[in-house]
């Protein structure tokens, strides 16, 4: 009988104790929970549209771009000139500059060819000139020559016959003179111009010579046919492994790839989604982009398209994801290609919603709790979770511009 009532004053000391240190715990929770609200940090409740992203990371790239080409049928190619790379550069701009120096050499020595060629060519001209003329004054000769002795011979009636005889073969002998006088005529018309049409081919050769070295000197200089920004592309004439951009100095082959200007009005990043996330993207949702390198910017774009199959990255572990990609509206001047960045892709709007940054919601007994200050002290509020964003989360349960704790209070009290 003692053993029993000694076990059941013992049990209820020990309630006692229980209860005792659960009042002092409540009380101390209270006790915390009235004097965090001077220690936490605390963001306000946001009422108005909430929109529902999925967010995948990016790159900008342009959907169109110029390349630029060594020229063609120009040897001895060497950069003297180029602009800086990634700089703005405008249409007309010259970016590129190869060396002249050999092409004005060819061009002194192919002037001075065409030169001589003129000088040949108008001598020829000349002396065929002189030699037609003399030629003339002997036809002219010999056809006066041939009247004469034909007047001669219509003189055999009034003359001797001796002198008829002689009359006759005077006449003979001045029309075999006459057409020996043609022939050589025709002959040195013929030489003469066999001699202009061959010059004239020289001259017209050291013509085209002349024409083709002021074309090569025109081409030594390589203009910008667009706006947008000058990247240089890889030299691969020391191989592959060695390939760097395309420098000052560089021996360049003719055609070439040497740059390409990208259309920065053509900007749109190029985003790799998670599979489990493609089934809540359309083309023509709004995106929000953001640059790394320009974190106060925010670009308005539209999703254009998404990849019909995954691609596979060259990442280690390898990964597989679809490409969504979103046109830039209203390209920004700072903006280049090769950025990185991020896409909100905008899948659902809610109005009038409550939401709150993501790092004040928290979970307690299994449900979604906010805990909100209320005077000196902070209170837990059971909440619905309506949808997750990764920086924010749309919730009701709470009113707008309610304080809630960015902080677990419960985590913070078990550190502590």
């Amino acid at each position: 009988m003692k053993r029993n009532k000694g076990r059941r004053r013992a049990g209820i000391v020990l309630g006692a104790v229980v209860i005792a240190a659960g009042i002092v715990s409540a009380g101390a929770y209270r006790l915390r929970l009235a004097h965090a609200s001077t220690k936490l940090a605390t963001a306000p409740a946001r009422k108005g549209d909430f929109s529902v992203i999925v967010r995948c990371r990016g790159e900008l790239k342009a959907t169109r771009s110029v390349q630029i080409s060594a020229p063609v049928n120009v040897p001895d190619l060497r950069i003297v000139f180029l602009a800086p790379a990634g700089t703005a550069v405008k249409t007309g701009d010259i970016v590129i500059r190869f060396d002249p120096s050999s092409a004005k050499q060819q061009l002194q020595e192919k002037d001075a060819a065409l030169k001589q060629a003129l000088a040949t060519l108008d001598q020829e001209v000349a002396q065929a000139r002189i030699t037609a003329e003399q030629d003339q004054r002997d036809l002219s000769t010999a056809k006066y020559t041939v009247e004469k002795a034909r007047l001669e011979v219509s003189k055999q009636e009034i003359v001797s016959a001796l002198q008829g005889e002689e009359s006759k073969i005077d006449l003979g002998l001045a029309e075999k003179d006459l057409k020996v006088k043609e022939a050589t005529v025709e002959l040195h018309a013929a030489s003469d111009r066999a001699k202009t049409a061959s010059l004239t081919r020289l001259r017209d050769q050291a013509q085209f010579d002349v024409d083709l070295v002021k074309t090569r000197l025109a081409r030594m200089e390589v203009a910008a046919p667009l706006d947008g920004v000058i990247v240089y592309l890889p030299n691969y004439s020391q191989g592959w492994v060695n390939a760097k951009p395309f420098a000052v100095g560089d021996q360049v082959w003719p055609g070439a790839a040497l740059a390409e200007i990208p259309d920065l009005n053509t900007l749109e990043m190029e985003g790799k989604v998670d599979e489990i996330d493609r089934g809540r993207i359309a083309a023509s949702n709004s995106v929000r982009l953001r640059v790394d390198s320009i974190p106060e910017l925010t670009i308005a774009a539209k999703l254009r398209g998404i990849s019909l199959m995954t691609e596979m990255s060259f990442e280690w572990p390898p990964t597989s994801s679809f490409r969504a990609y979103a046109h830039v509206e209203t390209p920004d001047k700072r903006l280049r290609p090769g950025m990185n960045g991020s896409m909100d892709i905008e899948i659902q709007r809610i109005p009038n919603a409550i939401s709150i940054p993501a790092k004040a919601l928290f979970t307690r007994n299994g449900k979604a709790v906010v805990y909100v200050a209320g005077g000196d002290d902070y209170r837990p509020v059971e909440v619905q979770v309506l949808a997750r964003n990764p920086d924010e989360v749309a919730i009701a349960g709470i009113g707008a511009a309610t304080n809630v704790s960015l902080v677990d209070l419960e985590k913070k009290d078990q550190k502590r």
